[in-house]
């Protein structure tokens, strides 16, 4: 597919979306790719049911956080509706209470797109979401939009869900396990937000980004901050700049050795000179140590890591800003965070804006 035949389709996409103004007093929280099943062995979010049930009711909630739920929530790709919610009632609760309270955004991604077709589900569903702060817009949406077969066939989707894809059990390649997919979808994205001046939350590859960035490259920026400043420390500062280049070293080592159908070192940027934090992915909720989402408030943008696992991994705990432990054990680490005004100022002088 031609990038400018996406561009105009990305384009419009988001001037057909509603519109909000993000209210800076309340704080909110984006979670994507739940894919809840029916509890079998086949349902992915059973493994962290506790870890997100927990988040959701001891933090989220009593906090008064606007809950986001950026697609791919009940997996209606892989199982009936009616037994996914006989398996999650507790988690369906939960969304309703925000519901309840005016603080629950839904918006469909590829594995539950059938919702919007379905008669009497209990909440508003949306196909994207532009929040408006102050004179800029933040768009947020699923992700499969940036494939080719959506651009090519969207007007007929609805008909390929409802009378092909489901009644046969055909399932979606997702394109979370196809690395070349993923990266293609993500730069797609990428190169679109910039041109627009308009930067977008997104899920669907499973791969959080922050700012553009994956784990890859942030790792491996940090790296490098890490060895200029052993030059210059005194001998006292040397011995834990060390402890922390070898930790970023073996877990930089790590991910570049992972085999070709998961590897997630891939750039976004290729030859481009500027970086421009103009794509923010928060990742899922059926990650194996645990799940990442992304937070907003007063003014900041954060990514978040959920987990239960009391011994994190080392790049968790080494690049956390800030740590929480809830009741049962689970825990809270804020990863990254930044301003919001700092992002816009940076799209507006080193973006394209060709909005």
């Amino acid at each position: 597919m031609k990038y400018d035949i996406f561009l105009e389709s990305f384009k419009q996409f988001i001037q057909d979306c509603p519109e909000e103004t993000l209210d800076s007093s309340i704080p909110y929280v984006f979670f994507s790719d739940l894919h809840m099943g029916n509890g079998s062995a086949g349902d992915d979010l059973e493994k962290n049911r506790r870890l997100l049930e927990t988040a959701l009711e001891q933090w989220y909630l009593p906090r008064g956080y606007c809950l986001v739920l950026n697609g791919d929530i009940e997996d209606t790709n892989k199982f009936p509706l009616v037994s996914i919610q006989k398996a999650w009632p507790k988690l369906l609760s939960l969304f309703d209470s925000f519901h309840q309270l005016g603080r629950l955004r839904k918006i469909v991604g590829n594995h539950d797109y059938e919702l919007l077709m379905e008669k009497g589900y209990p909440w508003p569903l949306l196909e994207g979401l532009v929040f408006r702060i102050g004179e800029n817009r933040l768009f947020v949406f699923h992700g499969h939009q940036g494939s080719t077969l959506y651009v090519k066939f969207n007007s007929i989707s609805g008909f390929l869900v409802r009378y092909f894809l489901r009644p046969l059990h055909i399932r979606n390649i997702r394109v979370a396990h196809d690395s070349r997919r993923r990266f293609r979808t993500e730069k797609r994205i990428y190169r679109a937000a910039r041109h627009l001046g308009v930067p977008v939350i997104t899920g669907h590859t499973h791969r959080p980004l922050f700012e553009s960035l994956s784990k890859y490259d942030t790792i491996r920026m940090a790296l490098e901050g890490l060895l200029s400043r052993y030059c210059d420390a005194d001998e006292s500062q040397k011995e834990g700049i060390e402890e922390n280049i070898k930790r970023y070293r073996d877990e930089l080592r790590r991910l570049a050795s992972e085999k070709e159908k998961t590897r997630k070192t891939q750039s976004l940027y290729g030859g481009d000179p500027f970086l421009i934090p103009c794509i923010f992915n928060s990742g899922c909720a059926t990650g194996k140590h645990g799940s990442t989402a992304l937070e907003i408030y007063q003014g900041e943008i954060s990514l978040v890591y959920w987990t239960a696992r009391e011994e994190s991994r080392l790049y968790a705990r080494n690049e956390e800003l800030l740590g929480d432990r809830l009741d049962g054990g689970v825990y809270r680490h804020v990863l990254q965070k930044d301003r919001l005004d700092r992002l816009f100022t940076r799209i507006r002088f080193l973006g394209e804006t060709g909005q």
